[in-house]
């Protein structure tokens, strides 16, 4: 709900002013109908590329020479999916949404037309955060399989030897694991400056720090993996399509087994062969003793 809150307010006013980059995200936006129906309309072709209607209309308007503005009069709680598989499902959706948006002819089109750095922030706010995050999750099996080769191959014991390895900054520095702090700590600037603005800066770090003690980073991390895994795999096989969520009150509790047929194939089964890899790299490496671990 924090991050909803930062999307649409701080959010909403940087896409609008000074980015250009704001389209169409929902209920609360509204047309001019006027232009919309001298241009075309705003009804789309087809139910899975056009998966994210909503956004597509924001497309359509900025393509035809429109602007999207912000306005804001009113702030307005909206009620959450509060249960995990509501908000997986969730996301999943608008996973599934982006992978189709990153096929589409619309986001080619408004790549080509913007200048450059309006291209920068509407790749950004849109189909830049999930590849983004589908980079991430590559560059942990990029790394964990080069590190498994060097040490079944012998490698890492001949580097070893060299001597500039030793004490080395610059690999230091490119292996740093705090870099996915940061990342996090980034992912979640715009919800602290939020609440620091509306209750004050104390109340925005008691927030974040009860959020960190509510095991937050757990949830966004396995939030990251539903992301990756549906936007990857609408990017290789397409069938993009809409997840109801049910918004109903969640006050069950989930069995084992419904929980594993809805997240085998996206967290588990990766989850175990990550495991698998870095028991295999604690087995035959020399983690405690390498200068290059």
């Amino acid at each position: 709900s924090n991050q909803e809150t930062s999307f649409v307010t701080i959010g909403q006013r940087l896409l609008a002013n000074p980015l250009k980059v704001r389209f169409h995200y929902g209920h609360p936006d509204v047309f001019d109908r006027l232009f919309h129906l001298t241009r075309g309309g705003i009804s789309k072709a087809s139910r899975v590329i056009n998966l994210s209607e909503d956004i597509f209309a924001g497309f359509n308007s900025t393509l035809r020479g429109g602007s999207v503005t912000h306005h804001e009069y009113i702030q307005v709680g909206k009620g959450r999916d509060v249960g995990l598989n509501q908000i997986s499902m969730f996301e999943a959706k608008i996973a599934n949404g982006n992978g189709e948006q990153s096929l589409s002819r619309d986001i080619y089109r408004l790549g080509h037309r913007f200048d450059f750095f309006r291209m920068l922030s509407c790749y950004f706010t849109t189909i830049g955060f999930y590849y983004s995050m589908l980079i991430t999750v590559l560059t942990v099996y990029i790394f964990l399989y080069g590190r498994l080769y060097l040490v079944l191959s012998g490698l890492e014991q001949g580097l070893n030897n060299y001597r500039r390895f030793r004490n080395s900054k610059p690999l230091q520095v490119a292996l740093a694991s705090q870099s996915f702090v940061q990342i996090g700590f980034l992912m979640a600037l715009p919800m602290l400056m939020e609440i620091g603005l509306e209750k004050g800066f104390r109340a925005a770090l008691s927030e974040f720090v009860l959020m960190q003690l509510q095991l937050a980073p757990v949830f966004f991390t396995f939030s990251l993996g539903t992301k990756t895994h549906y936007y990857g795999r609408t990017l290789l096989h397409g069938g993009a399509k809409y997840r109801p969520t049910g918004r109903g009150f969640v006050v069950f509790h989930a069995k084992f087994a419904e929980n594993y047929r809805l997240y085998s194939r996206s967290h588990f089964v990766k989850g175990i062969e990550l495991m698998i890899l870095l028991i295999v790299y604690e087995i035959f490496g020399q983690p405690s003793r390498s200068p290059v671990a």
